[in-house]
């Protein structure tokens, strides 16, 4: 008797809960033209939409989370080694400083060939060697490389 109860119960209780797993759902516009949903129809326009549920397979989760942990640990590693690659903003100013200073240095020189009337440069033993046109132009044109080099022009 207790048998017959208990499987008796059990069977109700499962019809019961039959329609909560089975429900479907209803899709309406109202009369605004607005798109409605519900387990209920409201209204004599209404369609079902079919729903389909299938179990989740744990191992294609397993193996998406795997993969995204993998990649943003990816990501963080070159985060981290690009970060210990760039220059620091000490490098970064010192080097600017370095470029200001050749820059200016260039300037001069170029200011030294432009007013000059006839250049020269010291041999080995310290004597003047005198240029000559081709040997001008040519001393001019190094010096306009390394300002637009320097200067930025």
């Amino acid at each position: 008797m207790k048998l017959r109860i208990t499987i008796l119960s059990t069977l109700l209780t499962v019809l019961a809960a039959g329609p909560l797993f089975a429900s479907e759902i209803y899709k309406w516009t109202d009369a605004e033209g607005n798109v409605h949903f519900g387990d209920k129809p409201d209204g004599a326009r209404f369609e079902r939409v079919a729903i389909v549920s299938r179990p989740t397979d744990r191992a294609m989760v397993q193996s998406q989370n795997f993969a995204r942990r993998e990649a943003r640990d990816t990501a963080a590693k070159e985060k981290a080694e690009a970060a210990a690659d760039a220059p620091s903003e000490d490098e970064l100013q010192t080097a600017a400083a370095e470029k200001n200073q050749k820059c200016a240095e260039y300037r001069q020189k170029k200011q030294k060939l432009v007013q000059s009337r006839r250049l020269y440069r010291e041999d080995e033993a310290g004597e003047r060697v005198y240029l000559d046109e081709a040997q001008t132009i040519s001393a001019r044109a190094e010096v306009e490389g390394q300002i637009s080099e320097y200067c930025g022009r």
